[in-house]
């Protein structure tokens, strides 16, 4: 199960898919699992995929094209109905093979890549699902041990280098550049893994959201294992 001795009242746990998707974001409530002991042999899908480039996606006639074990034949009927799920509730889901992701170099003090504690934003309401079946798994940070990294003095001075207009124009650069995303985690933070198999809704930065937006991260990747991952 998962373990949320850390979570600080951020996370709340139902039992089925309908709470998941209808259970309101209150308070400090941003991050919404379902805990799942699923069974199937997720690997043997991670296997046989034929992988192009370091994130692949798996469309749904790839998956039912596969020639899979018993074990893989149950991963995949998890995968299918979880597809189906998704998009009965309106999402878009996508399930990817990931070997790792991209890193952020453009500004070395600052990277922007997913590795980074970060919020995700959007213009209109939504949710952010996600789900690790094989691989390692994303980390959620209570929002009291982070800190917005564009609030620290040292990093704000260095933003501000790179940045050469109006000074009321400042903050609409760190916006459109994404800075203003990403956090940093304070000493002693304990993120909480998300874990292998349990569906999880976090809330996002919209205009009409009522929490503040769930921060989290990509995990590093074990070398030689990939990622088997539903995110929408």
């Amino acid at each position: 199960m998962i373990d949320l001795s850390h979570a600080e009242n951020q996370i709340h746990c139902v039992t089925n898919f309908e709470d998941l998707v209808a259970t309101p974001f209150n308070g400090t409530i941003n991050a919404i699992c379902w805990p799942r002991k699923l069974t199937g042999d997720f690997s043997e899908i991670v296997e046989k995929v034929e992988l192009s480039g370091n994130i692949t996606e798996i469309e749904q006639e790839e998956l039912l094209a596969l020639q899979l074990s018993e074990q893989g034949q149950l991963a995949r009927e998890i995968l299918l109905n979880d597809m189906k799920l998704l998009k009965a509730h309106g999402a878009l889901p996508m399930l990817n093979v990931i070997q790792y992701y991209d890193r952020d170099s453009s500004y070395p003090f600052f990277p922007t890549d997913v590795y980074s504690f970060h919020v995700d934003r959007s213009p209109v309401p939504t949710d952010t699902f996600l789900c690790t079946y094989y691989g390692e798994s994303s980390e959620i940070l209570p929002n009291s041990q982070g800190i917005k990294k564009v609030l620290i003095p040292e990093i704000r001075d260095e933003l501000r280098k790179l940045y050469h207009g109006a000074e009321e124009g400042f903050e609409s650069f760190l916006s459109e550049h994404f800075f203003d995303l990403h956090y940093q985690a304070k000493p002693g933070a304990r993120p909480t893994s998300a874990g292998q198999g349990h569906l999880w809704r976090l809330a996002v930065d919209h205009p009409e959201s009522q929490v503040p937006p769930c921060l989290h991260r990509a995990p590093k990747e074990k070398p030689g294992e990939h990622r088997l991952l539903m995110i929408c």
